[in-house]
């Protein structure tokens, strides 16, 4: 094992390096070909300046700028809000570069998973029934339905879910449209063996165009429940559920290839070890499955602000950049026109981690989508459809960009974290830690330690190891939030409430 060191370069090109541990005043430090005496107290995960610059230099992490100075900086000294400020603008200036870069062919995989192939070729990582509410207003029928439920066929199904929400009326236009849309792809998600839409019957998402938009349901795995025209909804929705789990019972997962896999990839409690450990490890995931033939999504535009540049340069053709580029500048015209800077994407948790500016944030969290070419641009509600890396338009919360995820047609989700949180999501979401102290004090919560690959230097070792726990979660283990029973949806709501 390699002793660790205090403090990590990570490009030959940085003005900074990271505090792997607190590092004392007066700690000589050897960075860089360089000798560098600490000048004060650095908290770990912070920055430390490698060299003297003067206030308006530009400073360099990743090997590209993450913000300039607002004071001068002796080589030594801590680097963050003090003395830190991001350069983030409202516009965005990027070019296509008129080459095409066709997504190379899928190289076959020897691994595996235990999958449930349904009736559209999709397949599932998850045999459940999810019952899933088009309004607010039939949230606790839900509610009640998936409980009662759940006990009456505990032992012949995996898991009966609830999917319920507080919109669904009073929504008028696109942010209707959207919530529609999102919903519908969840229903026709390959991890729900059966679907049960529950509706009210005067709400503003009417069921019959929400039924119209469920895809891969021509099996007879979907039923739908109007409550207003119910005699006694309860019982009527068992009867329905009934009938779902006759259907799926017999069903057993069978092997499917690493192609047939898609996976969510989100970052949520980010630290200053995210960008160095978890993030990159789980590129590594993401270059597996694209590399095989399957699906990767990355979302969370905001946090993608400022980095934007090394996905656009990653797109297949000039219509998949055209896509991209539109997200990216759509989502900064959200802030913008809102009245909202666009660096306002911090939590308390991410500066007290040791994250300064949304440009350094936006630099570790763009890695989680490795290397792969960028073969799609969705819109929040859409579904992932070409192999490849696809990025996927929504916000940075994780309720909500986690809801977007599984609703594109994640059947996992690579959730990365240096400070936890025990939230869980439709489909099984590994909890990866950036840093081994939260993996040690958060057993229930994490699923998987990156913060090892700084002890033992081995990412390939680590690549493995986090492939493994995807492929055997992917097959049926339960993640910690599974067994917890944590499992939300959000809606992203934008428009006008009537």
């Amino acid at each position: 094992m390699n002793s660790l060191p205090a403090a990590w370069l990570i490009h030959p090109d940085d003005t900074v390096a990271m505090a792997l541990e607190p590092l004392a005043e007066g700690r000589h430090l050897e960075l860089g070909g360089a000798s560098v005496l600490v000048r004060q107290p650095i908290p770990r995960g912070h920055k430390v300046a490698l060299r003297a610059l003067p206030a308006g230099a530009v400073v360099h992490k990743y090997g590209h700028p993450i913000g300039k100075l607002t004071a001068a900086v002796t080589a030594g000294d801590h680097v963050h809000t003090h003395n830190l400020a991001t350069t983030l603008q409202g516009g965005l200036d990027e070019q296509w570069s008129g080459t095409d870069q066709p997504a190379p062919a899928p190289v076959a995989s020897a691994r595996t998973f235990l999958g449930y192939r349904r009736a559209d070729g999709r397949v599932g990582t998850r045999q459940e029934i999810w019952i899933i509410a088009t309004v607010g207003c039939v949230r606790r029928t839900v509610e009640r339905i998936a409980e009662l439920a759940g006990k009456r066929h505990a032992g012949r199904i995996e898991v009966i879910r609830p999917l319920v929400h507080p919109f669904g009326c009073s929504q008028v236009g696109g942010d209707l449209a959207a919530t529609r849309r999102l919903l519908a792809a969840l229903a026709s998600h390959p991890n729900a063996g059966g679907v049960l839409v529950v509706g009210l019957g005067c709400e503003s998402n009417q069921a019959a165009a929400l039924m119209a938009g469920i895809q891969g349901r021509d099996d007879g795995s979907l039923r739908f429940l109007g409550t207003q025209q119910a005699s006694d909804e309860i019982a009527e929705g068992l009867a329905m559920v009934d009938e779902l789990v006759a259907r799926l019972e017999t069903e057993r997962p069978v092997p499917c290839d690493l192609s047939e896999l898609v996976v969510g990839l989100k970052c949520g409690g980010s630290d200053g070890f995210s960008g160095i450990t978890a993030n990159p490890l789980v590129g590594r995931i993401a270059d597996a499955v694209t590399s095989a033939g399957g699906k990767a999504i990355l979302t969370e535009i905001p946090e993608c602000f400022g980095a934007e540049s090394l996905l656009l340069g990653r797109t297949v053709s000039r219509p998949v950049f055209d896509r991209l580029l539109g997200v990216f500048a759509g989502f900064r015209r959200y802030f913008t026109d809102h009245g909202e800077p666009l660096h306002e994407n911090h939590s308390p948790g991410n500066l007290e981690g040791g994250i300064t500016t949304l440009e350094e944030k936006s630099l570790g969290a763009v890695q989680k989508g490795g290397q792969a070419p960028v073969t799609d641009a969705i819109l929040y509600g859409e579904r992932a459809t070409a192999p490849g890396l696809c990025v996927l338009e929504a916000p940075g919360n994780d309720a909500v960009s986690a809801t977007a995820l599984a609703a594109a047609g994640a059947t996992v989700i690579l959730f990365t974290t240096g400070r936890g949180t025990p939230l869980g999501f439709p489909v099984p979401t590994i909890k990866v830690a950036s840093n081994s102290g939260l993996a040690e004090r958060k057993p229930h919560w994490i699923d998987f330690d990156a913060g090892e690959v700084l002890a033992h230097g081995d990412w390939t070792r680590a690549a493995e190891a986090l492939l493994d726990c995807t492929l055997r979660i992917a097959s049926g283990e339960k993640t910690r939030a599974e067994i917890a029973g944590e499992s939300e949806i959000a809606v992203w709501k934008r428009g006008v409430t009537l």
